[in-house]
């Protein structure tokens, strides 16, 4: 039992976010302009606030961009840190070598435009970085099928996130299809574009866990990868 338990404690830290985090480490050195797009309170999860103080340190700018005043005041890492929506970032042509999104993508409401506006502000060969959730994983069905009201409740419980901490989402952008046909019409070419299968979700609820278990594993076979819960995507701008 105790095994167990452990376990149930380990899947709590997300093991796509730590494939994020070692893809983006590959981008940043002294040299980097990088600009984080819906910064929030943090870059990485809150356990990977020491690794991701360092990350910060090792750019030559770091800037964070989010339409939330407060996350923006609360962050703890990015001291460069713009209110502004992600449609009409105020930055000049090819300013950054590396724009970066963690979970904001599903949140774009016009994501062609979107990227558009990220493809602006990069400099030619510029990396755009993102991690965001599969449209056909069972994470987003469940998210997309429970009613706003319950699905605050259900975050604070499962997540400790606050209502406030709660944003629209629309996943227009969360298909590799999608991907791949935006990419295409703002400039950008694909370099990296791959399905991960996260961690367990929904370990505060036992009745749940053992399934969930269970399909994450068959989530793991060739013939399934359509359906993982999270997508990581590296695009460079064309020259």
């Amino acid at each position: 039992m105790l095994k167990l338990q452990t376990y149930f404690f380990l899947t709590v830290e997300d093991k796509s976010q730590y494939i994020y985090e070692d893809i983006l480490g590959n981008y940043i050195n002294d040299s980097t302009n990088w600009l984080d797009l819906g910064c929030g309170h943090q870059v990485l999860p809150g356990w990977r606030f020491e690794k991701e103080r360092v990350l910060v340190s090792r750019a030559k700018l770091a800037c964070g961009v989010d339409y939330d005043l407060r996350s923006l005041q609360s962050h703890g890492t990015i001291y460069n840190k713009v209110r502004a929506d992600i449609t009409s970032l105020p930055f000049r042509n090819n300013t950054f070598d590396l724009v970066t999104a963690n979970m904001v993508v599903e949140h774009l409401s016009d994501p062609t435009k979107q990227f558009q506006e990220i493809s602006r502000v990069l400099k030619s060969k510029g990396i755009f970085l993102f991690h965001t959730p599969n449209v056909l994983g069972y994470t987003t069905i469940l998210a997309r099928l429970i009613p706003d009201t319950f699905k605050t409740r259900l975050a604070a419980f499962l997540e400790g996130r606050k209502a406030e901490d709660m944003f629209p989402t629309y996943y227009r952008a969360n298909s590799i299809g999608k991907i791949k046909s935006i990419a295409e019409q703002t400039r950008f070419r694909v370099l990296y574009c791959k399905r991960i299968v996260s961690s367990a979700q929904l370990i505060m609820i036992p009745l749940f866990v053992i399934l969930e278990l269970f399909w994450i594993r068959l989530l793991m076979t060739k013939s399934l990868k359509a359906l993982r819960t999270n997508i990581i995507t590296v695009l460079i701008k064309k020259d």
